[in-house]
């Protein structure tokens, strides 16, 4: 039987031939013809590696890192090297590891221990009180402890799903991650060094948050904290800063055992651009986060394996015995409760937001007031939801990032909060489908206390910096369970100060772990828990910048009126924000409206 002519293709000639193959098909035989041209394919150059280590070397270039200038040493442009820069940056962070009375830094090497690419260069720095040969050395002086600092979300991603059981990516691409035991804050194992510096300064005694320790016990946990990290292959650096306002910003290092931990506060803190950090130099704060290894109960002070303890003396802060990231974050709202307030800055736990013709609005108020709700409102631009400064300058945020509830979150609700948890978001104790990852919002079987922890430009509207001019009003929000409170109030600067001392509100159902029927509860400056300084300390600096820059008081009922819970058990909020905002930003607090349905206090 004769050949049919196949098509062709290059050099190839395909012809069917009559005979059969398997299964009843017609074989098809290929012919290849001498030609000149060269065959294509889609090849390109071969790789440039002879292993396949090599190859994934090739994955990665070398970040660019500026060079740093030196002051005063041959004109402008003189540098010092990157080897020198990257050994005082490891000097730097051995003195931060280093032990007060029994040993020098440890020897620190910067990249992750896993890694075989990275080089094992060390520095070795002494930082030592007493002769370390009187008291030997430990078992962690005789090895290498590896720095990962400053890493990329993607990096610690990475380390996260690697090393940390309990560490997963969500179907919107955040980072899941369990807090152990302890989810939440420990108040009652929260302690301060009393010193001389802090004896006649802070708070002390009935109603105070400041539970004092002395300064011998706090060394010994820190001498327990420091060994334990040094005792680890490897630790998690951050430098980062506190107060967008340059001129009172903080520096910070936070030196951890989690992945979870440095992601968390890379989101929580102000990042620092590369060449911010390449001039860090020593920090003005330090927290040791060991808080997967328990205190000593038998120390004196210590009433549970978990201690917090503030030194404002040193400036520093450890954290054994729990992995709750929210103690850094407010530990760092405590210090600088402290720090502001001697540079005469008024320290806020607040919401901020600005309008479109500069008009900003500090919003005060606890749990379940709907703080967060009014200062991400989408007709306004964001300056923070929940710490600030207001110093000479106008209003600054203390923080990089937002720490939202999560509990029963939906996208109708809150679309801002909800598209922000994306990748690079931190979710804490949520629980997810196995298979799809898809997070369920209303589960509260780890915690009720769910949160996210997110860079703050992943609100649209967030403002860049986030900075503004001096606020035109102070709102107080109250949920009133007792019908008691009328929905919007006009305050004197006595009443502001009166009720922003007692910072009221009500209790419901879903604040709190066990409450079941609304409870009045108190909270001074709407943040007693880590306010430093006595409550007329806060009142009367607010006083004062309120009365100098013309900011109108406000008191808003975000729970019941016209009856108690048990009558009404509608809550009018969403009507009474919008009145609020209808007189206060539209109308100019109400100088071109009518008020007359407004009560006034004054």
């Amino acid at each position: 039987m004769a050949q049919n002519k196949g098509a062709e293709n290059g050099g190839f000639r395909f012809t069917r031939t009559g005979s059969m193959g398997r299964q009843g098909l017609p074989k098809i035989q290929t012919h290849h013809e001498a030609t000149s041209e060269v065959c294509h394919d889609d090849s390109g150059t071969p790789v440039k590696a002879k292993t396949i280590d090599e190859l994934h070397s090739l994955q990665k270039k070398k970040s660019s890192q500026p060079t740093t200038p030196i002051n005063g040493t041959q004109g402008a442009f003189a540098a010092i090297s990157e080897e020198d820069r990257q050994k005082q940056q490891l000097q730097s962070i051995s003195a931060s590891l280093a032990s007060l009375t029994r040993e020098t830094g440890p020897k620190v090497v910067k990249g992750d221990p896993a890694s075989k690419s990275e080089g094992q260069k060390a520095t070795h720095v002494e930082h030592h009180l007493y002769d370390a040969s009187l008291f030997g050395v430990s078992d962690s002086a005789l090895k290498f402890t590896h720095i990962l600092y400053n890493l990329s979300p993607a990096e610690l991603y990475e380390q996260a799903i690697k090393y940390e059981k309990g560490s997963f990516i969500t179907a919107t691409g955040a980072l899941a991650t369990l807090s152990g035991a302890k989810t939440g804050r420990s108040p009652r194992d929260k302690r301060v060094v009393k010193d001389e510096e802090t004896e006649n300064e802070l708070w002390w005694g009935k109603g105070s948050p400041n539970i004092e320790m002395d300064e011998h016990t706090f060394l010994v946990n820190r001498e327990r904290a420091v060994d334990y990290l040094n005792s680890l292959d490897k630790v998690y650096v951050n430098d980062q800063f506190l107060n967008w306002d340059p001129e009172h910003r903080i520096k910070v290092r936070i030196v951890s055992a989690r992945a979870y931990h440095s992601l968390f506060m890379h989101n929580m803190c102000i990042r620092p651009t590369a060449e911010e950090l390449l001039e860090f130099g020593t920090p003005d704060f330090t927290i040791y986060n060991a808080g997967q290894f328990p205190c000593n109960r038998y120390t004196h002070y210590m009433t549970s394996s978990t201690s917090v303890d503030l030194n404002l003396s040193r400036r520093e802060m450890v954290i054994l015995g729990t992995q709750y990231a929210g103690e850094m974050k407010k530990g760092l709202f405590s210090v600088m409760h402290y720090l502001m307030p001697k540079l005469q800055i008024l320290s806020l736990h607040s919401g901020c937001n600005m309008g479109k013709d500069g008009d900003v609005a500090l919003f005060f108020g606890l749990s379940g007031t709907g703080k967060t709700t009014l200062s991400t409102d989408h007709n306004r631009y964001l300056i923070g939801d929940d710490e600030h400064c207001w110093s000479n300058n106008g209003v600054s945020n203390i923080e990089g990032g937002c720490y939202a509830k999560c509990i029963d979150l939906s996208k109708d609700k809150e679309p801002d909060i909800w598209n922000a948890i994306k990748f690079g978001t931190v979710v804490e104790n949520i629980v997810f489908d196995e298979h799809t990852r898809e997070v369920d919002y209303s589960e509260k079987s780890v915690t009720e206390n769910t949160r996210a922890a997110y860079p703050i430009e992943y609100i649209p509207n967030a403002k860049i910096p986030c900075v503004g001019p001096h606020p035109k009003n102070v709102i107080l929000l109250a949920c009133d369970a007792f019908g008691v409170l009328p929905p919007v109030s006009k305050l004197s600067l006595a009443q502001t100060m009166y009720h922003f001392i007692s910072g009221y509100t009500a209790l419901v159902a879903g604040t709190e772990d066990g409450i079941k029927e609304p409870q009045a509860t108190f909270s001074a400056c709407f943040g007693a828990a880590f306010i430093m300084m006595h409550p007329t300390r806060y009142a009367a600096m607010l006083s004062e910048k309120m009365q100098k820059h013309g900011a109108t008081g406000w008191l808003v009922n975000t729970g019941w009126s016209a009856g108690r819970y048990e009558i009404n058990r509608n809550r009018n909020i969403l009507m009474h924000l919008m009145m609020l905002f209808d007189f206060l930003f539209i109308n100019r607090g109400g100088r071109d409206s009518n008020l007359g349905h407004l009560s006034t206090l004054e």
